[in-house]
């Protein structure tokens, strides 16, 4: 006779407990312990002494089916051990979905049998991509399944219509149970299936509420099966929580095959669709998307999209070349810095790594002698992409100067390269593919490391061993310009030395008067300048453009 029992599981990392706590003793999570009432009895295939992997109980029940003679809801024997060599790889190839980008985060199309994942914030698109895939699979006659568990039938029809996804192949099932779930794929043999979302589903199995860890887990260990069993490929959307992790255990994203997240800022267009896990493909790879309001549309030419609007030649605006996966994009980094108020100075970034600006805001303060630790200073990433590659430091580092000194660099430079504490340049890798990229777009000239200038061209750039603040003083020689498949290439192994080419001596020698929001007249404080990070006073109320930097040293 089954004998219930009541568990505790942890909503983060799926520990059971027999008791209540408050911190999980697996994970250390406060306040994740969830009673969850479970029917243990003896399983048919423990009872006939198989010798199967089950333990008792739903999940046990589960682990039994998938280790006997017959696959749960399948109707298919269960597969026999074969040597590995014999195994053809060509049995089953990919089908692609006829939308480039996300054949191309997937590894070249949708393997059959595949379980993945999809999850981002709500909002974002993940349930109109998935309906525009399924109806570009149903439209090559290939039967689709879209189950759908927060929208009724007649809601996934409007969107439909409006997204242009109407196929007669594309079937909608509005169903939560997993279990029902199964024996109409059963029925139905698709060829591909969508679940919309994974968390509203649950089993006959438990007794908990759908959502719980412990539904998750089982729904997913049901669909997997049914996914190994007929070779079908199952998509399910997942929630995401606060700190953007799909919602649910961590065994929920080591279960499945593929781990998709799409990204992007809610208020703009793009959206971007990276993978990370694909036991199928690279992780390394990115699609863009643009949100148009017959859904999302594949952007073919990204850079010329992040890059459109741009004004040229405006202080504080610089081109620089990231890579996402094995794409090279184009951005704009935007900078802009204004004399601070009373107090700490502030800084944000959109776009961008924070804890890397306030790196570099001290490395220009220290290296340089800019005096930026008055200033309040706001980045941007036009477009609403993130980056977080170390190779945008170099290009974070000019719009600084540039918004700073309130000069604007030339209008077909592109910036590369990672800047270290010390001031140096460091390589970055795939320049070719940068470089390759910023030609294609009509730019002429890349600022980027000197180490990558030798490596990519086998000639050694010309070095200066003095510092950047006394090589504009004694004239101290440039780095040699070497042109490159049409590019001419700057290599330069300091920062402040990248700054000299870029803007010339005047980035360097010139300061500004501080116009503090705290001065009750509203006026700049005359006689008062900037510079090396400290506040000094001139008798004749200003400062001569030639004198030496002080630094910031106390």
């Amino acid at each position: 006779m089954a004998r219930p029992k009541t568990v505790y599981l942890c909503q983060q990392c799926a520990h059971e407990a027999v008791k209540w706590h408050g911190q999980c003793p697996a994970c250390g999570a406060w306040n994740t312990m969830v009673e969850t009432a479970r029917i243990e009895g003896p399983s048919p295939r423990a009872s006939s002494g198989s010798g199967s992997r089950s333990g008792g109980g739903a999940f046990g029940e589960t682990w039994a089916s998938l280790a006997g003679d017959q696959d749960a809801g399948s109707g298919r024997r269960a597969s026999v051990p074969v040597s590995l060599a014999d195994v053809n790889p060509d049995e089953s190839p990919r089908r692609t979905c006829g939308i480039s980008e996300f054949d191309r985060v997937l590894g070249g199309g949708i393997v059959p049998g595949a379980l993945m994942l999809i999850g981002g914030d709500p909002g974002i698109g993940k349930s109109t991509l998935l309906l525009q895939v399924a109806a570009r699979v149903a439209s090559g006659g290939s039967r689709v399944l879209y189950v759908s568990g927060e929208e009724s039938a007649r809601q996934v029809r409007l969107r439909a219509s409006r997204l242009g996804s109407l196929e007669p192949s594309l079937f909608v099932l509005a169903e939560t149970n997993v279990e029902s779930t199964s024996a109409a794929i059963a029925r139905l043999d698709p060829a591909m299936v969508v679940v919309d979302s994974i968390q509203t589903m649950w089993s006959d199995a438990l007794a908990s509420s759908p959502g719980n860890v412990a539904q998750l887990r089982e729904s997913t260990l049901r669909l997997m099966q049914v996914a190994k069993a007929r070779d079908v490929p199952i998509f399910l959307i997942g929630h995401v929580t606060k700190e953007g992790n799909v919602a649910g255990p961590r065994a929920l994203e080591h279960m499945v095959d593929a781990v998709l997240y799409l990204e992007g800022e809610r208020y703009y267009s793009y959206r971007l669709l990276r993978a990370a896990k694909n036991r199928f493909g690279s992780t390394n790879e990115v699609g863009v998307f643009e949100m148009t309001t017959d859904g999302l549309a594949e952007v073919t030419n990204p850079s010329a999209a992040f890059l459109s609007g741009r004004v040229v030649r405006q202080p504080g605006s610089i081109v620089t070349a990231p890579v996402e996966g094995s794409r090279a994009l184009l951005v704009d980094v935007q900078a802009l810095t204004v004399p601070g108020g009373i107090g700490i100075a502030r800084r944000t970034a959109i776009g961008a790594d924070l804890n890397r600006l306030q790196l570099l805001v001290a490395v220009l303060t220290r290296r340089l002698g800019l005096g930026l630790g008055a200033q309040d200073i706001y980045v941007n990433v036009a477009g609403g992409l993130k980056i977080v590659e170390p190779a945008v430091d170099l290009a974070l580092a000019f719009a600084l100067v540039s918004s700073f000194q309130e000069i604007a660099i030339d209008d077909g430079t592109v910036v590369v390269g990672e800047v270290g504490l010390q001031g140096e340049l460091r390589p970055v890798g795939q320049v070719e593919r940068r470089l390759a990229e910023a030609a294609r777009l009509g730019f002429t000239r890349c600022i980027l490391p000197a180490g990558d200038v030798d490596r990519i061209t086998g000639v050694r750039a010309k070095r200066s061993t003095a510092r950047a603040g006394a090589a504009t003083a004694t004239g101290s020689e440039r780095p040699d310009n070497i042109v490159w498949e049409g590019m001419t290439l700057v290599g330069v192994p300091t920062v402040g030395e990248a700054v000299l080419e870029a803007f010339g001596a005047g980035a360097l020698r010139r300061t500004r008067t501080s116009g503090r929001r705290d001065d009750p007249s509203g006026h700049s404080l005359a006689g008062v300048g900037v510079r090396g990070g400290r506040m000094r006073a001139d008798p004749d109320g200003g400062l001569p453009h030639d004198a030496e930097f002080d630094g910031d040293d106390e």
